[in-house]
């Protein structure tokens, strides 16, 4: 798995083009409800840096809830951000949003530029957590607010249960099928099973140096919100 992260942005390339879709069928439309509660929360800022941007629905949301003035996305997958563009361009075409190929451990803006970073479904897939979760620190102004938006595993036996069930078969053979990439989504499996949540990340979170650390589990803890200040 390690391997797989490192090239992430191949991987993702490979899907870009169906993930949007995948991503509403397999969560029956529920990612786009765990968006608007995660934005909502969040207080407006001149300047927002959306990590892991993807095919830009995160920042969708923010810009539909009016929460930044300018935005910038930064992704390693070129082909992910060609759909986020064309959306951005779509719906908001005088938006000042901006997007640029980059790596997470490697944020190219100054210290203390954003008075917001967040990130959705993005950081499972971090060869290093700790490396990533330092960067967005760094470029956060003092007081900032970091939004991270992920999945995580539902507390009850039962729903986790179901919930390994559907994440180990269902959604590797559906997304594997309608994608025509299997590999991809056996990876997105594993991403999950494999990755901490609630207390574990936060703690993480508070070892950089953030504060004001919560977590918010989402749909019976199927994701999850967490929210920390610089």
């Amino acid at each position: 798995m390690m391997q797989e992260k490192k090239t992430i942005g191949a991987l993702f390339d490979r899907i870009a083009a169906s993930y949007d879709s995948l991503n509403h069928i397999l969560s029956l439309g529920i990612d786009r409800a765990w968006r608007r509660n995660a934005v909502r929360e969040m207080r407006p800022v001149s300047a927002l840096l959306d990590v892991a941007v993807g095919t830009a629905d995160l920042t969708l949301e923010v810009l539909k809830q009016q929460k930044a003035k300018r935005i910038l996305g930064i992704d390693l997958s070129e082909k992910m951000m060609e759909v986020g563009r064309s959306k951005i361009q779509k719906e908001f075409p005088n938006a000042d949003v901006t997007f640029q190929k980059a790596s997470a451990f490697d944020i190219p803006f100054p210290d203390n530029s954003f008075g917001a970073v967040t990130c959705a479904f993005g950081v499972r897939n971090f060869s290093d957590l700790d490396c990533g979760l330092e960067q967005m620190y760094r470029v956060l102004e003092n007081g900032g607010e970091l939004m991270i938006l992920e999945l995580s595993y539902p507390s009850s036996r039962l729903l986790a249960w179901w919930y390994d069930l559907y994440f180990s078969h269902i959604l590797p053979r559906v997304g594997g099928c309608l994608s025509r990439d299997r590999a991809a989504y056996n990876y997105l499996n594993r991403s999950v099973k494999h990755f901490i949540w609630g207390e574990e990340m936060c703690q993480h979170l508070r070892n950089v140096g953030f504060s004001q650390v919560t977590f918010t589990p989402l749909t019976f803890g199927i994701a999850t919100v967490y929210r920390a200040f610089k």
